[in-house]
C-alpha cells in the first residue's frame, strides 16, 4: 500500500511539474495535473492538500536537482573554466529538466514562499570569481562584485534563451546550435573578464 502511495505522489509531482513549466501557478489546473497522473483528486489533495502546496513541492525537486548538478560539477584547476562549465551547466538542466523549468516559472509568479533558485547556484559562481580574483585571474580594474552581477545576468539569459535556440529543430541540431552560440558569447566574456597571460 505504501508503495502504491509513494508512486502515486511521484506521478502527481511530475504531473504538476509539467503543468507548472507549461502554464505557471495561475494558468495550472489541478484537474489536468490529475488527468496526467492519471489518478483523483482525492488522492492529489490527500499528498498535497493546497495548490500552493503541490507548488512549494515541486519548486523543492527544482531546488533539489540544482544542488545535485552543482555537487556533480568536476573542479577545475581555473575558477574561469569552472565558472563556463557552471553556467553552461545551469542552461542545460534549466532546459532539460521539467521540475527546474517548472520552479524557474513558479519564482515569476511567486505562490506562497516559492525561494528563488539563485540562492542555490549565485553562492557558487561568488565563490568561483573569489578564487579567480585570488589567482589573479581577472582583468586589472574587474572587481569580483561586478563580475558577479555580469555572470548572474548571463546565467539567467543562458538558462532562458537555451530552450529557446531554435526550438522547432531536433534536440541534436538545436543543442550543438546552443553549443556554438555559448562558446561564442564566453568568448566574449572571457576577453573582458580575463587577466592577459603571464
Amino acid at each position: 500500500m505504501q508503495e502504491r502511495a509513494a508512486r502515486t505522489r511521484q506521478a502527481v509531482l511530475e504531473a504538476a511539474a509539467d503543468e507548472f513549466a507549461e502554464r505557471g501557478y495561475e494558468g495550472a489546473s489541478l484537474q489536468r495535473v490529475v488527468w496526467r497522473a492519471e489518478t483523483s483528486i482525492g488522492a492529489l489533495t490527500f499528498h498535497f492538500g493546497t495548490k500552493t502546496a503541490l507548488a512549494e513541492e515541486v519548486s523543492a525537486g527544482g531546488h533539489a536537482r540544482f544542488e545535485v548538478c552543482l555537487a556533480e560539477l568536476a573542479a577545475a584547476p581555473d575558477p574561469l573554466r569552472e565558472l563556463r562549465t557552471l553556467i553552461g551547466a545551469l542552461a542545460r538542466l534549466a532546459h532539460e529538466d521539467t521540475f527546474v523549468r517548472a520552479t524557474r516559472r513558479l519564482e515569476a509568479d511567486r505562490p506562497g514562499e516559492v525561494p528563488p533558485l539563485t540562492e542555490v547556484w549565485l553562492p557558487v559562481l561568488r565563490g568561483l570569481l573569489d578564487r579567480a580574483h585570488g589567482a589573479q585571474r581577472l582583468r586589472p580594474g574587474v572587481s569580483p562584485e561586478d563580475a558577479v552581477a555580469l555572470l548572474a545576468h548571463l546565467a539567467e539569459g543562458a538558462m532562458a534563451a537555451h530552450g529557446a535556440t531554435l526550438d522547432s529543430t531536433l534536440d541534436s541540431t538545436r543543442d550543438s546550435a546552443w553549443d556554438s552560440v555559448w562558446d561564442s558569447v564566453w568568448n566574449v566574456v572571457l576577453h573582458g573578464l580575463a587577466a592577459e597571460p603571464a
